[in-house]
């Protein structure tokens, strides 16, 4: 995989952080930089880790379907982007009733462990099936989770300052556009697969 792919999977799996880090900056009176500092290294903690870990638990299963590992590639990025892309078209007001993100715990102004681990892990989870694919590709795990994770960081860091100065605004459009970026990646590996 290289950079340019590692880097539109990056931003495609930061933009719920980005969101749901929108909506903390909302809740906050004024947003300081240790608090967009602290929501980063939530989100992009939780977004390094969970790839990694997707990584581990894939890395048992490859030798068995290293013949259809692009298919389940195409599949996983596929239903993220589409899961993504389907919250961002829905109306305001029904945002978070389909979503693992309780609506109350992305407005909670408090960033304690306790509002903050569910959100990450809520945030993070589909990067545990890009980590399984990546097992599938063989990629070097280290570098693309530290990217991961990175990449996170800096949208979430950002997503608080834009929500507390522009609120929901961007929050739809991040989705939209981060859906779409798996989507395409998932075609990508797909055809390159298929040559």
């Amino acid at each position: 995989m290289n950079l340019l792919s590692l880097f539109l999977i990056a931003i495609g799996l930061s933009m719920d952080a980005f969101a749901v880090s929108v909506c903390k900056g909302l809740s906050l009176k004024k947003a300081a930089f240790r608090h967009a500092v602290l929501t980063g290294l939530w989100f992009g903690g939780f977004q390094a880790f969970m790839p990694f870990l997707g990584y581990l638990l894939g890395s048992r299963f490859e030798r068995y379907i290293t013949s259809i590992d692009h298919w389940i590639a195409f599949v996983l990025l596929s239903l993220i982007g589409g899961s993504m892309i389907k919250d961002a078209k829905q109306p305001k007001q029904e945002k978070f009733s389909t979503s693992p993100i309780p609506k109350d715990a992305a407005f909670d102004a408090s960033l304690s462990p306790k509002a903050m681990f569910p959100l990450a892990i809520a945030t993070s989870i589909d990067a545990l099936a890009i980590g399984v694919t990546f097992a599938f590709l063989q990629v070097d795990v280290l570098p693309a989770v530290a990217f991961i994770g990175i990449t996170t960081f800096l949208f979430s860091t950002a997503g608080v300052k834009v929500g507390n100065l522009f609120g929901f605004r961007y929050k739809g459009k991040a989705e939209l556009a981060g859906g779409s970026l798996l989507i395409v990646m998932g075609i990508k590996i797909l055809l390159e697969h298929l040559r």
